[in-house]
């Protein structure tokens, strides 16, 4: 499998974030109650997840995180960090999933790349079809209420894939015994979303 080199390439914002932002914590679990310091915020990649997936989807400890989140209220646009293409769009309706779901395709310096954005608003599939070209910068969904998005806070999970998706979908969060091989599948988003955190 090839390696995603950006070196000397400019990527567009996919949501856009407020200087002061959150970066979350989600190592101790999720906490409802907690204060929020922005309405926007970042959830890390790699990070391990205790007790926060409960959902069956979930079964077997799989709390890595293989994307990264960013949070936004319901509504906000969402833009192709680069030009590419509608790859595959679905709604994933289990407890815990993505809801409206799109994987967009792309080629950076020769090497294709899958582009996975989760939690979306329905009428981010409307009018899409497979093959349909954007360029960088064009606002490809929005972010979903938590009736449309797989029971979720209003947030993107975006997500990077170097093999090409025969669903539409990808495993968000991994177990411990698959993550090495997710890691060489899933590429740290902030390759092309930039130093978040």
């Amino acid at each position: 499998m090839k390696r995603l080199d950006v070196q000397g390439l400019e990527f567009h914002p996919v949501i856009r974030l407020p200087a002061d932002y959150e970066v979350y914590d989600f190592t101790q679990g999720y906490d409802p109650a907690r204060s929020m310091l922005s309405r926007y915020g970042v959830g890390k990649f790699d990070e391990v997840r205790v007790g926060m997936y409960t959902s069956e989807l979930f079964q077997g400890e799989r709390n890595i995180h293989m994307g990264i989140d960013l949070a936004a209220p319901a509504g906000e646009p969402v833009y192709a960090f680069a030009a590419g293409e509608v790859f595959l769009f679905a709604y994933n309706a289990a407890e815990g999933d993505y809801g409206y779901t799109l994987i967009t395709k792309h080629v950076l310096k020769d090497v294709e790349v899958y582009a996975l954005h989760g939690h979306l608003a329905k009428r981010s599939l409307d009018g899409k079809v497979v093959g349909q070209r954007f360029p960088a910068g064009e606002v490809i969904a929005w972010l979903g209420e938590k009736h449309e998005n797989g029971g979720w806070n209003p947030h993107l999970h975006f997500q990077l894939s170097l093999q090409r998706p025969e669903v539409c979908d990808m495993p968000g969060a991994v177990s411990a015994a698959q993550r090495a091989d997710a890691l060489r599948i899933y590429p740290d988003p902030r390759l092309v979303l930039g130093p978040l955190y």
